[in-house]
């Protein structure tokens, strides 16, 4: 079973993307609300994949992207960003993030996104 570690600072998106990928499979959630929080799940738990908003309170995703990337440079984060945001995408894939996707997104590139990363 994979693991599926969800990382928004709204617990609506959250629970849009848990929602969607549930249909695809059997896979274990974890969630964080913020970067920090998200730094110290992956180490707790070693997700196989990392879903990571960009613009969040106490520690952006990016700043938590390089964190984690630190920790374990195979370490597989998908990114994601509201419109607007392109040079803090180009930064995040020069971080380490291995794609993105930008907000608002359709179920369907979520999960071909997901699938493409996890290989499955």
């Amino acid at each position: 079973m994979k693991k599926i570690l969800i990382v928004d600072d709204m617990v609506f998106m959250r629970l849009s993307i848990k929602n969607m990928l549930e249909k695809e499979g059997q896979f274990e959630f974890y969630e964080a609300s913020n970067g920090m929080e998200a730094v110290q799940r992956y180490k707790e738990f070693k997700p196989d994949l990392v879903t990571m908003d960009i613009t969040m309170p106490d520690m952006t995703g990016i700043e938590a992207l390089k964190l984690i990337i630190e920790y374990d440079p195979k370490a597989v984060v998908m990114m994601i960003s509201a419109m607007g945001q392109e040079a803090m995408v180009r930064e995040s894939i020069l971080s380490g993030a291995k794609t993105f996707i930008i907000k608002p997104f359709k179920e369907e590139q979520m999960l071909k996104t997901v699938q493409k990363l996890l290989s499955i």
